[in-house]
């Protein structure tokens, strides 16, 4: 894996093989990036990474500037990977937590401008994901929330995507904030 633009541009991320990932292919992140370059200026965002894994993403949005990044995801050891990859590549106000998402998101008292997560494909209450960060106001005005799945497998839930996007195997769902 690499970082496809920004400060980071270039740089590889090797991750330890026994962490339990399927990372977002570098087809699929440049053409999320390419949607979210313009719409947002980076520096002021808050960014939440549910699901991180190996934290690629998360980089992403460290290498074009952002400085307000909370990644989470339940596996200590992609957590103590992720951390251990800001500190080295001095990635200031980025941090991984470690947490199921679920809980994280019913006790989240903060919103952010976008959230992005990438769950096992085959997560059975995939959908929750939507209902629970829309109806706890999790996003600021004019946020996003994100949602990667599988291509073949639309999200159903009550709340319409705004915008769907497929790149391979691959699809974002876009869901704006109500507020």
């Amino acid at each position: 894996m690499r970082i496809i633009s920004g400060k980071l541009k270039g740089k590889t991320i090797v991750a330890p093989k026994h962490l339990p990932v399927r990372p977002t292919t570098d087809f699929a992140k440049t053409g999320l990036f390419n949607i979210l370059n313009n719409q947002y200026q980076f520096e002021t965002l808050s960014i939440l990474d549910l699901f991180t894994g190996t934290g690629a993403i998360s980089y992403e949005f460290a290498s074009r500037n952002c400085e307000n990044i909370l990644a989470i995801d339940m596996h200590a050891a992609c957590v103590k990977f992720v951390n251990s990859v800001f500190k080295k590549w001095q990635c200031i106000g980025c941090e991984a937590q470690q947490s199921d998402a679920f809980l994280f998101l019913k006790k989240c008292n903060e919103s952010f401008d976008i959230i992005f997560a990438d769950p096992p494909y085959d997560l059975p209450q995939i959908e929750n994901l939507v209902t629970l960060i829309l109806d706890r106001n999790l996003l600021k005005p004019r946020g996003v929330f994100i949602l990667e799945h599988e291509h073949n497998r639309p999200i159903q839930t009550k709340i319409l995507p705004d915008d769907v996007r497929n790149y391979g195997n691959v699809s974002f769902s876009f869901f704006k904030s109500t507020t």
